[in-house]
């Protein structure tokens, strides 16, 4: 059997069998002409009716896929390759473009480590997680996933470091979080030295690896040392007495320093978180800068509504381990409390609703 074909073209086919007539038909796109005999001088017609149509030798491999001609550079030789990704990435506002638009934030924190929480917690619509270094499980290594989870779902992270250092400060840096939230800061000085671990010389003493590492999407963003310092959010949390009047401090450690540990809502503890608040609001609204943002966590006697009237801009709502711990209790409680008492005389489930809660 011969074959001979062109692009967009019939395809033509000549079947040849010792002692019978020739045969021949006509394939097109869309019909198939049915088989037809055809004597020796027909054929011979038909095969000097294609030599005539096609002007070209019979198609082959090469010809249907022929190797581009490859062009000459149009660049110097000297220039340097661009590690700019080739895909534009869409990218959600910063969290300090965000405040500074005005907005109130929303988050949570996320001590558990689970990526698969992270990602809840994203797609259910929290303009932040706080990754919890200091008092949840994981380190450095734990949280990476995470962060991999709420870029999935378009939320930013915030990493909350297990110390102020420069060694914490540097590998959460390089992560690549919208913000870092540094404990224990006490005073004007070491809010100044938390400020320096997230500054490259000879603005701080961050280390540089900026080539290679997730925040500068591992060297292919080639603006990352122009922008970082702008989009980053660095967070100081004063948790005594004496740095009160200074930043933003949170109440379970300010209680603990005034020895009302489990009293986190005693009029004293109170009294001086009012104070921290003028605080900051008061930092932020002098000179017009609006450089200051105040943060909280909400709490059972002071819940987020609270702390939205009172100005605050940033408000952390809950705690995955609390969440779940909540419902895990009042799932066993709902079923110990009930016992027989959700069936009716049928024997049928009085609460319709309950698995699709």
């Amino acid at each position: 059997m011969a074959a001979y074909s062109a692009c967009n073209n019939s395809l033509l086919f000549k079947l040849e069998k010792p002692s019978s007539p020739s045969l021949s038909f006509n394939l097109t796109k869309t019909t198939i002409s049915p088989f037809r005999l055809f004597s020796s001088s027909t054929l011979s017609h038909l095969s000097s009716t294609r030599n005539s149509r096609f002007t070209k030798s019979p198609l082959t491999l090469k010809t249907l896929n022929p190797k581009p001609t490859k062009s000459p550079p149009t660049t110097p030789a000297t220039t340097t390759s661009d590690l700019s990704p080739t895909v534009d990435l869409i990218r959600p506002k910063t969290l300090k473009a965000r405040l500074a638009e005005g907005e109130t934030l929303y988050g949570m924190f996320l001590l558990s480590f689970s990526p698969t929480i992270a990602e809840i917690a994203g797609l259910a619509g929290y303009d932040f997680v706080v990754v919890d270094m200091e008092h949840g499980h994981g380190s450095i290594s734990d949280a990476l996933p995470c962060l991999h989870a709420l870029t999935a779902a378009g939320t930013h992270a915030i990493l909350r470091l297990p110390e102020s250092c420069p060694m914490w400060a540097k590998k959460a840096l390089d992560l690549g979080p919208q913000g870092v939230l540094f404990p224990m800061i006490d005073g004007p000085k070491s809010a100044k030295k938390a400020v320096s671990y997230c500054r490259f010389p000879p603005a701080g003493v961050r280390g540089s690896a900026h080539t290679v590492v997730r925040a500068s999407s591992y060297g292919m963003d080639l603006g990352y040392l122009d922008n970082y310092g702008e989009e980053l959010l660095i967070m100081c949390q004063v948790e005594t007495e004496e740095g009160v009047k200074k930043i933003e401090e949170g109440p379970m450690d300010l209680s603990a320093s005034l020895g009302y540990l489990w009293d986190p809502g005693n009029k004293k503890v109170r009294e001086l978180m009012r104070v921290a608040e003028k605080s900051v609001l008061n930092l932020r609204n002098k000179g017009g800068t609006g450089r200051a943002y105040l943060a909280g966590f909400a709490m059972a006697h002071d819940g987020p509504d609270e702390l939205r009237k009172r100005g605050y801009h940033m408000i952390s709502g809950a705690v995955d381990i609390g969440l779940f711990r909540t419902a895990a209790v009042e799932d066993v409680r709902r079923f110990k409390m009930k016992g027989s008492d959700d069936e009716d005389e049928n024997g049928k489930d009085k609460d319709d609703k309950y698995w699709s809660e």
